[in-house]
């Protein structure tokens, strides 16, 4: 029981041009193993398609009732560049490539009721105050 049974298999694969990136989801077969950590599909995926294990965004995994097999879907980009630009913020930050805001939540709360006094384009202005 060790990550070399592991077996991965892509299906639905597309090339996304305008987003410049590879989707796909994968089917992964885990015989007596209980998951497959993401790190290691990231791993294998970059491999598999010859790219940095940086570039390969693995999410939304399933395992099927009675173990065994999971399946999830990946991205895989072209550069880093569409990465920062085209991947949501909270995905970057499970994959340490941005830092979440430490703020505490009567802060963040306190910001937006105070966003919300404020008309048009002085929101982001008011947005910017806050950041600093």
């Amino acid at each position: 029981a060790d990550a070399s049974t592991v077996t991965i298999r892509t299906r639905k694969f597309m090339t996304n041009r305008l987003l410049q990136r590879k989707q796909m989801v994968i089917e992964i077969i885990h015989p007596n193993l209980a998951n497959v950590s993401k790190a290691d599909v990231r791993e294998k995926l970059g491999k598999l398609f010859k790219s940095e294990p940086d570039l390969v965004f693995p999410f939304g995994f399933r395992t099927q009732f009675g173990g065994g097999r999971s399946s999830g879907f990946a991205l895989i980009y072209d550069s880093m560049e569409a990465v920062k630009k085209f991947e949501p913020k909270f995905r970057l930050i499970r994959q340490n490539l941005a830092t979440a805001e430490q703020k505490s939540r009567s802060q963040r709360r306190q910001a937006k009721n105070r966003r919300k006094k404020v008309r048009g384009t002085a929101k982001d202005k008011k947005k910017v105050k806050k950041q600093k």
